[in-house]
Order: C-alpha cells, then sequence, then structure tokens
C-alpha cells in the first residue's frame, strides 16, 4: 500500500514532479527527463493506473484519500498528503479535482505494432494544441476508432491538458508518432489503409462520400492554423471536406475531428 506523506513545507524536494504545472515549456522538459507525465483527478488518475501505468507518487488533500483508497492499495509508490492551500503553492493552480499522480511514461511502440490489426486510424499532423489533441482522442475512443498516429511536432497526448481533456482516453487508445515526417501517408496507403485528408482542397469531396464502402481508413488532421501541410495534402489518397453552411469554412479540428470520426464510423 502506499505510504502516506504528510507535506508542510512547499518546497519539499519530494514534490519536484509537482511544481509549476502551469509552466508549459519547463514541464516538457522536465517531463521528458525523467520519463513521468502528471494525471490530475479521481477517474484519470484511476484510469492511468488501471491501464498499467506505474505511479511515481501521489499528491492529494485529505478529503480524497477514502476515494482512491483501493488505487493507494495496489501501489509502493508514496502519497504526498497536504493541504488544498499549499497543493496550490506548489503546482501555481487551484488543484480543484484534488487529486494528482506523477506516472512512468512507457517507450513508444513502433507504428506497425500499433496498426495491425486496426480498420479506423487517426492521424495528427501539426496539431500543437494540447486541448485539441486531448479533444481527438477523445472522439476517437467514443466512436470505435482503433489507434491514433502523430508527426514529431504534434503535441504529446500525455501532457496533463490533453489527458484530462480526454478524459483517459489516451490511456486506452494504441498510440504512437511517426520517426519519418515525409513517407508517414505512403506508408499507411502501403499498409492497406485509405488515408482520407480533411481538407479545403478543390477537389475534396463530402466526408462520407470520401469513406463510403473503404475497409482500412486513416482520417487525416492537420494544424489548427493552416491545416494540412500542402506534402501531406497531396500525398493523401483521397481528400475530404464536412460540408459547411454559408459563410463558414470549417469547424475547428477537435470539432471537426467529431464529425468526421461519427460518419467514418458508420461507414
Amino acid at each position: 500500500m502506499a505510504e502516506l506523506v504528510e507535506i508542510e513545507d512547499p518546497a519539499d524536494r519530494r514534490l519536484a514532479d509537482y511544481r509549476d504545472l502551469r509552466d508549459v515549456q519547463l514541464r516538457k522538459t522536465l517531463e521528458a527527463e525523467h520519463g513521468l507525465f502528471l494525471a490530475e483527478g479521481e477517474k484519470v488518475v484511476r484510469r492511468a493506473v488501471e491501464h498499467g501505468h506505474t505511479p511515481r507518487s501521489f499528491l492529494m488533500a485529505p478529503r480524497w484519500l477514502d476515494g482512491l483508497g483501493d488505487v493507494l492499495a495496489t501501489t509502493d509508490a508514496p502519497c504526498f498528503v497536504l493541504s488544498e492551500a499549499l497543493a496550490e503553492q506548489v503546482t501555481g493552480f487551484h488543484v480543484h479535482r484534488g487529486a494528482l499522480a506523477s506516472l512512468e511514461r512507457r517507450p513508444l511502440r513502433s507504428v506497425a505494432d500499433v496498426i495491425d490489426g486496426a480498420r479506423s486510424i487517426l492521424v495528427l499532423e501539426d496539431v500543437v494544441d494540447h486541448t485539441n489533441v486531448g479533444a481527438i482522442f477523445r472522439s476517437g475512443a467514443a466512436l470505435g476508432f482503433d489507434a491514433v498516429l502523430l508527426a514529431p511536432r504534434a503535441a504529446d497526448p500525455l501532457y496533463r491538458r490533453s489527458i484530462k481533456v480526454a478524459m483517459g482516453a489516451v490511456f486506452s487508445v494504441p498510440w504512437t508518432r511517426f520517426p519519418d515526417w515525409d513517407d508517414a501517408l505512403p506508408s499507411l496507403s502501403r499498409a492497406g489503409f485509405t488515408t482520407v485528408a480533411l481538407t479545403l482542397a478543390a477537389d475534396s469531396v463530402p466526408v462520407e462520400d470520401a469513406v463510403a464502402g473503404l475497409d482500412r481508413v486513416a482520417l487525416v488532421l492537420g494544424s489548427e492554423g493552416h491545416g494540412l501541410s500542402p506534402r501531406w495534402e497531396r500525398a493523401a489518397d483521397r481528400r475530404a471536406i464536412i460540408p459547411m453552411a454559408a459563410g463558414v469554412d470549417s469547424l475547428n479540428v477537435g470539432a471537426a475531428s467529431a464529425v468526421a470520426c461519427y460518419v467514418t464510423a458508420r461507414r
């Protein structure tokens, strides 16, 4: 069972994993260097542990101990217990969900391993907003997609904000990154997927037409600002659009993913 450790000093070195959580650049460096990620909230912490991620430690206010008692019983990792005011000093924000956990990252799987047996996958080029990445994972999980693949510059699915928005779907949906950005889409075509890029290109067809009758589909989504790069747009087997009412050209990438996933799941 986890050892309960009461903390009264916000400068305690044992709290290093939880310090300055609002500083995105600092967190990227720290989490990559130490091979960790953070889960926030009772449900998300529980899902992370249930999906086999090894806890390094927990941080929570006393009132959350009972609710996560069964999770704490499964590990020898320390649980740092401190007041909510002190937790806010350490993390830099009000931990209104009461519980945090620091967990170990796993090595990334190969693309071939992640897509083995998959029929529907999501492919993210330069989606750099953590909230959008989390929303896309949640849509994919809810609508039965089998995997998510990310280009090298896409945001980290295991960043705290991504995990929170995804409600832990980043733990249940297999994912990895492409080692080669240039050959990413052609490699999926060779693996038997029809790559369908969501884009405003002139030859785009409604997404329901683009995916109709397909067996293995890879929906390809581009960045928040400019969408897909010209290279990925050209490399896709098909180009698709979600028809809009007059005066609106497109949806936010998170919303677009939900619509496209729904249509694709019912192809």
